[in-house]
């Protein structure tokens, strides 16, 4: 997607060769003309599949995760990292481990938001390890619900995360792929 990827050459910042910052359109502030674009094209990438549920992450899966439903009017579901009053039990939890932020969180979803009858896209913002897609996949796992595929908005291929979900047979859709961020530059493969 050539729109991302321009977005990402003049408005990323590498901080080092395994973190690119992207705050100023996804990450803390949004741009939602991108984001309409991005949903469209998660909407073109897997128009051959029926999902009846969009299942993300808070908070950065969100926005692309909600632009893509508006697109095809399917719901949006996001696995929550911290605990609230009103969401304590009949849950599905997983943990996931955040490089980034050296944490691990456990996310979790209502079962009443998913189940066997759903195909289920997963969206995510970036795809490194593969952490995040790992917990989101065991919660939709034990929801029995189909995972038609991933899709990501940044991939760094350059790490193991992407190469193991297609190894394990998944559909993985990434708007931009990034081959290396060293020397403080952002190399996309093509």
């Amino acid at each position: 997607m050539q729109l991302l990827k321009d977005k990402i050459l003049k408005e990323g910042r590498v901080l080092s060769d395994t973190v690119l910052k992207v705050d100023s359109f996804l990450n803390h502030q949004i741009d939602p003309l991108l984001m309409k674009e991005i949903g469209e094209e998660f909407a073109n990438r897997y128009s051959d599949e029926v999902i009846t549920k969009i299942l993300t992450i808070e908070s950065s899966g969100i926005a692309p995760a909600t632009m893509l439903g508006l697109v095809i009017g399917a719901p949006v579901v996001f696995a929550r990292k911290r605990k609230s009053l009103t969401l304590a039990d009949n849950l599905y939890s997983s943990k996931v481990h955040s490089f980034t932020k050296n944490e691990t969180n456990e996310i979790s979803v209502s079962r009443d938001f998913l189940s066997p009858d759903d195909n289920v896209l997963i969206i995510d913002d970036f795809l490194a390890n593969g952490e995040a897609v790992k917990g989101l996949l065991d919660i939709a796992q034990q929801a029995e619900a189909n995972v038609i595929g991933v899709g990501i908005v940044i991939e760094k291929g350059f790490q193991q995360g992407g190469q193991l979900l297609r190894e394990q047979g998944i559909r993985v859709e990434s708007l931009a792929n990034i081959k290396s961020l060293a020397n403080g530059q952002v190399e996309f493969f093509d």
